[in-house]
């Protein structure tokens, strides 16, 4: 059992919720362009 406990002790000291707030960032950072290649492609004004 030590050996699975040695294989999952990096991913469970892993910090979850600051790769979750990048993770968050990354969409609202992508979010932007993507509403402009959306209006663009469909020739839509704002």
């Amino acid at each position: 059992m030590d050996f699975l406990s040695g294989i999952l002790s990096p991913i469970t000291s892993l910090n979850w919720e600051v790769i979750a707030q990048l993770v968050l960032l990354a969409l609202i950072v992508l979010a932007g362009p993507a509403v402009i290649v959306v209006l663009a492609t469909r020739g839509g004004d704002l």
